[in-house]
């Protein structure tokens, strides 16, 4: 059984955790390219997408409006197992619209450094 939640793992996914929030408000598409695992097995569904592969979460991220992308966090919740794999889950209210909703990512620590591997985003009715 992995170690859970090591306190400088979770340290090490909360950086990035964060460091991909700012990065995704702020439109930098370049961190957020740098954050994903670039790999045909990474995957990202999204409100109202589904991404396979590296290539096509880059596409989408390039060609997104970076209107209305501010937001605050809420529920935030890291879990790491062992040395090498974390889950990140939080629950959002975009600030201009109201709109709430959820995200989920898996990370995996990979010779590049902590990569997301898989990501969920769903909107709230």
């Amino acid at each position: 059984m992995p170690e859970i939640n090591l306190p400088e793992v979770v340290a090490e996914i909360t950086a990035q955790f964060n460091r991909y929030e700012t990065a995704l408000v702020g439109n930098d598409v370049q961190t957020l390219d740098s954050l994903f695992w670039n790999s045909p097995h990474t995957l990202r569904f999204g409100a109202t997408e589904n991404l396979y592969g590296y290539e096509a979460i880059a596409s989408f991220r390039a060609g997104r409006s970076p209107l209305n992308l501010a937001r605050t966090l809420t529920n935030t919740r890291i879990t790491t197992f062992g040395r090498d794999l974390a889950v990140a889950n939080t629950e959002f209210r975009r600030t201009t619209s109201g709109v709430t909703g959820r995200q989920s990512q898996t990370w995996m620590r990979t010779e590049a450094g902590w990569k997301v591997v898989c990501a969920h985003v769903s909107v709230l009715s």
